[in-house]
């Protein structure tokens, strides 16, 4: 909710800065999410007055006028508003003054050659909703030229954007925070009591009809006549703005204004409509649930279709509005507007929930009816409605029906046994400066008192409290009191108590990277295989047990690969498919030094990734050497590495000119290739089969790094990129990888990205080389870049091509 200061000062004493007050809510539950200082939108803007208003020579659409701010100087200003004229009251941003919402700082300028001293501003400008397409034309008398326009204006005002807990109705309005600030600071609190009003009882042709009293507790129909549509005065309608609402008319401003200051939704009928709907002078205002398939057009204009979870207000049975929700369009108040049935209801919050989620609609009112409304405090939002509904349009009371099935007022309060123990038990010991202590029995009483409790002694060291009526939803239970002193005592003020010796507990290091690395092979769709790390003998530098139990098993492990392509061939067999599967596992070898072993991550790929197969006729696709590669690229991305591509053709079960070492920092990591045709042949393999073994050590070794392991934000530019092409002849030797290195660097700090996005092998392409052709992403963080800036360095990329590689340029 949207709190005016302003207005809040009003209800309360509040001597604290806005910033203060902010952190003193947020520390008691009510979290500020926003300050929003109206006084720095106009600063510099102060009332003038138009003495002359001329034709621009050169320009049809503007103005040139003589303005008087009260200097003794007249100001020449160009304006292109449609509605200046001479002789009116109007804001006039000076030179100097700076408008933050629309960005611009007043200068001394010349407009088609006529100089233009100053701004004459719309509420648009100054940060303000308006339906005037023009300059804001002040209406108020006795004007002194030259002051500050903020308190005509109300932009002498501090917003709080406070949003209160789901248990804190009480807390959706003006009175409501009040009453909170007066707790938490010892405010005086000024709370605004309407007197009484006196309205007919049953001497018109209005009744009121409830189908079902516990979905609809009470309702009051009060009906008015003779009132006056008309805008609403200035004062009313900047709280309202102040608190992010339109106003719309002096009917229902007043409606919403209550809606904000109490927290109870109201609802403004037009009366004649009404009778023109129901068919009838005599009115039967009826709350019943809709009939599955009754339709309402509400007031945002859409026609909903309703079902039995949504209550209805009826007009003789004839719907007209969704009850504590949004009115009906065909029964709004219109400027033609004469006669008013003014509607002040209590409807219970899980109805309400439940009709607002089944028509995807959520208003004001049902954020308030959803979180329980104060019954107490609904005849006092209804005399305040009335007393104003009479003050500022004039109207007449007439009759007044209300059904009212509520308890008696004495259960709107209950009382609660609340023990000091308990509170000490539960909140623990409290900061008292030098040593530690207990909360007393006069903080218990002090804090409880300014939340509007009343307490009776009820014996040694025991209270009976008695909840406000404004209070009775959320304070139920002494625990609940309980968290009420330690919300209002501070919750900084209490020790804390943790044992001495505890110590948090954590993974280490290599375990939560593995198990990173498991997720991340996960999310690309891989299956997480497990193998026995006993094989059958006969390979190079395998390790033989010396007592093993079957001779089929009697050898350790050197590789995952073996093991996987083992699986691959199995799933194949079993008719499961192409596998896509990897492993973490302990390999085993002997070298000259002795026995070695090492932990290794290893994978296989070539199934068909997508979930379905209906646009290629159920035929699986063979994978790609760039899909496969693009799997490990995805996951050395999610873990911040920089993984280098190598030719390599060591070992023999992979195809030679389609396999990779990798490397990171120098260090190898590991291989990536596909399998050789030979071995795909003899392992009745298809063709796109592709297989990786990376170092576990080495890759531990590379994100044991402060900037990988606790990532720090790098801002984003906020600067348009520019892009250049360029394409050229290389030798196959070459490799992109080198040719990225090579352009990378010569960018420098310039060059953002760079992307191979084609590559041709053929007619018109020398012998022993290809086509290849680089996008290169240019961007500054702190500018746009100018093309200036751009071609020198793009030039200097082409030159380094040119001399390391001799590549023949294309662009």
């Amino acid at each position: 909710m949207r709190i005016s200061l302003k207005w809040l000062r009003e209800l309360v004493e509040v001597k604290l800065a806005s910033e203060e007050l902010a952190e003193t809510l947020t520390m008691a539950g009510f979290e500020v999410e926003d300050i929003e200082d109206r006084r720095t939108w106009a600063n510099g803007v102060v009332i003038g007055r138009v003495l002359e208003r001329q034709p621009h020579p050169n320009a049809d659409k503007l103005s040139v006028c003589q303005v008087d701010i009260g200097t003794g100087e007249t100001l020449n200003i160009v304006c292109g508003a449609p509605n200046v004229r001479a002789d009116i009251y109007v804001p006039v941003a000076t030179v100097g003054t700076y408008l933050p919402n629309i960005d611009l700082k007043i200068k001394p300028a010349k407009l088609r050659g006529v100089p233009s001293n100053g701004m004459i501003c719309s509420l648009k400008e100054l940060g303000l909703p308006s339906d005037v397409d023009g300059i804001h034309i002040f209406t108020q008398e006795n004007l002194q030229l030259g002051s500050d326009v903020r308190p005509l204006l109300g932009l002498d005002d501090v917003i709080l954007d406070v949003t209160a807990t789901a248990n804190r109705a009480d807390a959706l309005s003006m009175v409501g925070i009040a009453r909170e600030v007066a707790a938490l600071t010892g405010a005086k609190l000024t709370i605004p009591e309407p007197g009484e009003v006196l309205v007919p009882q049953g001497a018109g042709n209005l009744a009121i009809k409830v189908a079902d009293t516990q979905a609809c507790p009470t309702y009051i129909g009060t009906v008015i006549e003779q009132v006056k549509i008309a805008p609403s005065p200035d004062w009313l309608q900047q709280r309202l703005r102040a608190a992010g609402v339109r106003p719309i008319n002096n009917v229902v401003d007043i409606s919403n204004y209550v809606l904000l200051e109490w927290g109870q939704p109201l609802h403004a009928f037009d009366h004649d409509r009404l009778v023109s709907i129901a068919g009838s002078e005599k009115l039967a205002i009826g709350v019943r649930f809709a009939n599955a398939g009754e339709t309402l057009k509400t007031l945002d204009g859409q026609t909903r279709t309703l079902s039995t979870q949504n209550l209805l207000i009826t007009a003789n049975d004839q719907p007209v509005a969704l009850a504590g929700v949004m009115g009906g369009e065909e029964s709004e108040v219109h400027e033609g507007t004469q006669n008013l049935v003014l509607e002040a209801a209590l409807f219970d919050s899980v109805v309400i929930r439940r009709s607002s989620r089944s028509v995807g609609l959520r208003s004001e009112s049902s954020a308030r009816y959803e979180r329980g409304i104060n019954s107490a405090g609904l005849e006092i939002a209804t005399r305040r409605a009335l007393t104003l509904i009479t003050e500022l349009a004039q109207g007449s009371l007439v009759t007044q029906e209300i059904s009212d099935s509520r308890p008696d007022p004495s259960t709107w309060t209950r009382s609660i046994e609340l023990r000091l123990e308990r509170v000490n038990q539960v909140l623990g010991p409290v900061d008292l400066g030098e040593q530690p202590g207990e909360i007393q029995a006069e903080d218990v009483e002090r804090t409880l008192t300014a939340l509007g409790c009343q307490l009776k002694s009820a014996g040694d060291r025991k209270w009976t409290v008695t909840v406000p009526p404004y209070r009775y939803r959320d304070l139920e239970r002494e625990i609940d009191l309980i968290e009420e002193i330690a919300r209002l005592y501070g919750y900084n003020r209490f020790c804390d108590t943790l044992p001495e010796k505890s110590a948090a507990g954590y993974l280490p290091f290599d375990v939560d990277i593995v198990r990173q690395l498991r997720a991340c092979f996960r999310a690309e769709g891989l299956t997480e295989l497990m193998h026995y790390s006993l094989v059958k003998p006969g390979e190079d530098r395998q390790i033989e047990l010396a007592n093993p139990l079957f001779v089929e098993y009697s050898a350790l492990r050197t590789d995952l690969l073996s093991g996987l392509i083992d699986a691959f061939v199995y799933n194949l067999e079993q008719g499961n498919g192409a596998l896509n599967g990897f492993e973490i596992g302990r390999i085993f070898w002997q070298e000259e030094n002795g026995l070695q072993e090492a932990d290794a991550l290893a994978g296989i790929l070539g199934g068909d990734r997508r979930s379905s197969k209906w646009t290629s006729s159920g035929r699986e696709q063979p994978m790609t050497w760039y899909e496969a590669k693009g799997i490990l690229d995805s996951v050395f991305q999610r873990l911040g590495l920089e993984v280098e591509y190598q030719p390599d053709c060591r070992d023999g079960r992979l195809h030679p000119g389609r396999t990779a070492s990798l490397w990171i920092r120098g260090n190898r990591l590991g291989i990536f290739g596909q399998l050789h045709p030979q071995l795909r042949h003899e392992r009745s393999l298809p063709e796109a089969v592709y297989v990786f073994q990376l170092d576990l050590d080495v890759l531990l070794d590379a994100l044991d790094q402060d900037e990988i392991i606790v990532p720090t934000f790098k801002p984003y530019s906020t600067y348009p990129a520019t892009d250049r092409d360029i394409a050229f002849f290389a030798s196959i030797k070459v490799t992109v990888a080198e040719i990225e290195k090579a352009i990378t660097k010569a960018g420098k700090d310039l060059l953002e990205s760079v992307e191979l996005f084609d590559e041709y092998r053929g007619e018109h392409v020398p012998q022993g080389q290809r086509s290849l052709a680089f996008r290169l992403i240019y961007r500054a963080s702190d500018r746009t870049l100018t093309d200036a800036e751009v071609e020198p360095v793009h030039q200097k990329v082409r030159d380094t091509l040119v001399e390391k590689f001799g590549v023949a340029l294309r662009s």
